[in-house]
């Protein structure tokens, strides 16, 4: 995935100055959704075929400060027969130098909104992180 630049804003910082530990489920989040337009574009129908988190973890390496480069990536991880997980990779440029700040691993389980029922993890989900792996 093309690294999707984020925006630290004043409010995800914590009394400590640096970005709370929370707002990484956000930049995640932001990551996720920026993965699927590049790789799926914005015709995909979220309600019919949709997700849902169900386990968050997250690596702590280097704090985040409020004018930091940021940048989050998200890839393709195990894929089951209703879930899967994506890695993610939060980080910073300073000085032409990526420096890695947190690592997550997100698991997410399909579900169409419509019937309110897990699925099956679509085939073009299949498919892409085929190919992306590859």
């Amino acid at each position: 995935m093309t690294p999707h630049k984020l925006e630290v804003r004043f409010a995800d910082i914590d009394v400590m100055g640096h970005v709370n530990n929370a707002i990484f489920l956000n930049y995640f989040e932001q990551g996720r959704m920026a993965f699927f337009r590049e790789h799926f574009g914005n015709v995909w129908d979220w309600k019919k075929y949709g997700i849902i988190v169900a386990r968050n973890e997250i690596d702590y390496l280097k704090p985040v400060l409020l004018h930091d480069e940021l940048y989050v990536t998200a890839s393709f991880g195990a894929i089951g027969n209703k879930s899967f997980q994506m890695k993610m990779r939060v980080f910073k440029v300073e000085n032409g130098r990526e420096t890695d700040c947190a690592h997550g691993l997100v698991t997410v389980v399909c579900f169409d909104y419509e019937l309110q029922r897990t699925i099956a993890v679509p085939e073009a989900w299949r498919n892409a992180a085929e190919s992306i792996s590859s």
